[in-house]
């Protein structure tokens, strides 16, 4: 690293985190024996040596699991880095460590200053005490002195926008006040690190924008150091200036943010995605002179293997190889959400062909969807190959998935990711006149 070592505030080094699958605690009292007699001797432990890999879609093959196997990092002063990842990736074990709720199995962080930890905002607070003396019990926890907290006690309550209910106690809070008071005290009573989890998924459009806004200058005009774990790319890319990207509990890419969000989102569809299937010619799907060659959805104007997002129009693109091209042949698709539930069919039935001609030939079938009529979420299209209208000759299912991310947006100007699967952007006509 070009820069003085000074400047590292936090390093991690070799961090690996083992389960045991399906018991409390490592397991039964001859595993743990076992683990302190290799300890006391200074062997490695017995059981780091077995272990499934941290992919929940396959079934374990072994009584241990590695949620985070050999994470190395470093993050210098002011710096905010975000962590991306998939459910399960270890995202959640990795703050957890660094925040010292639990411990890694190998290796150790080295901190330099204070972190204090919004992990699940607010599990900190106990409901029966006050939303005062809430302030009070967490910054303490923090590590902060009764006069550290008073200097900030004021600012933290107008930020938080809870003064009403200050003395009231905690369990009477709405969520949403709950985790603006653990936010205000986090970040005002000035850790050298901060560690924030998802806290943005929670609170309104207004309090997610003073979050951000809080964050970034924490991180730029006071030279503080965040962590920041989000599956919010529009977030991380507002706010963090290097990212991690988890997989399987693996580093599998670390760089600047713009690259890191496009690896996730570009990996992300290679394990959900095939929304191009181009098929060879001894494995098309046929019936007697019809094949399927290739069916495709992408975005416009962009590379076929490029992410979707909601703007983008789509082209839907079918190609048969036929042996008689004035046979009447269509195709109907369905689309599904990843719950398969079908959202809409369109089927190419009623548009108009081009003069047909005898013999064999390709039939090129290709439509357009606007842009911005997909909500972000996963998506698949089943499909079937009509001939003369009657005869269902080939019948494919979820043959094509495609995933839609979410358009770079203003934070907060949506509250949150809107419901259901679709959302069409309708043309309005605006008319205003004086009484």
């Amino acid at each position: 690293m070009s820069n003085h070592n000074s400047d590292i505030i936090l390093k991690a080094e070799n961090i690996s985190k083992q389960y045991r699958l399906g018991l409390v605690g490592t397991g039964t009292l001859s595993h743990d024996l076992n683990r302190w007699w290799h300890r006391i001797r200074g062997k490695e432990d017995p059981f780091l040596k077995v272990g499934s890999v941290n992919d929940r879609s396959v079934k374990a093959d072994s009584d241990y699991v590695w949620a985070l196997k050999d994470i190395n990092f470093e993050v210098k002063r002011g710096e905010v880095l975000g962590i991306i990842g998939k459910n399960g990736a270890g995202k959640s074990t990795l703050l957890k460590i660094l925040s010292k709720v639990t411990s890694p199995t190998t290796g150790e962080i080295k901190t330099k200053g204070r972190i204090a930890s919004l992990l699940e905002v607010g599990t900190g607070f106990h409901p029966e005490l006050t939303g005062l003396e809430n302030i009070y019990l967490n910054g303490t926890i923090l590590g902060m002195s009764k006069r550290e907290i008073k200097a900030k006690q004021e600012e933290i309550i107008d930020f938080s926008g809870c003064a009403r209910y200050i003395d009231t106690p905690v369990k009477r809070y709405s969520s949403g006040m709950r985790v603006r008071l653990a936010f205000a005290v986090a970040a005002f009573l000035e850790p050298d690190i901060l560690v924030v989890d998802e806290v943005l998924a929670v609170g309104d459009a207004e309090f997610q924008k003073k979050a951000v806004g809080k964050m970034q200058d924490i991180s730029q005009g006071e030279g503080r150091t965040v962590l920041f774990v989000s599956h919010n790319m529009a977030a991380v890319k507002s706010l963090c200036t290097r990212a991690l990207v988890l997989q399987n509990g693996i580093v599998v890419f670390e760089g600047d943010t713009d690259a890191s969000v496009d690896f996730y989102l570009k990996g992300e569809l290679d394990n959900l995605n095939s929304n191009i299937q181009v098929w060879t010619d001894n494995n098309m799907p046929n019936h007697e002179n019809i094949k399927l060659k290739s069916a495709k959805i992408f975005a416009k104007g962009k590379n076929e293997q490029d992410a979707i997002t909601m703007a983008d129009e789509l082209i839907l693109e079918y190609l048969m190889v036929v042996g008689d091209v004035s046979e009447q042949i269509h195709i109907n698709s369905r689309f599904l959400d990843d719950s398969d539930y079908i959202l809409f069919g369109t089927t190419s039935k009623y548009s108009k062909f081009e003069k047909r001609l005898k013999g064999s030939g390709r039939i090129s079938l290709k439509t357009i969807i606007p842009g911005n009529f997909f909500n972000e979420g996963n998506f698949k299209i089943d499909i079937d190959v009509i001939k003369n209208s009657k005869a269902k000759i080939i019948e494919l299912q979820g043959i094509l998935s495609f995933t839609v991310v979410p358009r770079p947006f203003e934070l907060g100007e949506w509250m949150g990711k809107s419901k259901g699967p679709l959302r069409p952007d309708f043309k309005w006509e605006k008319k205003i006149s004086q009484n």
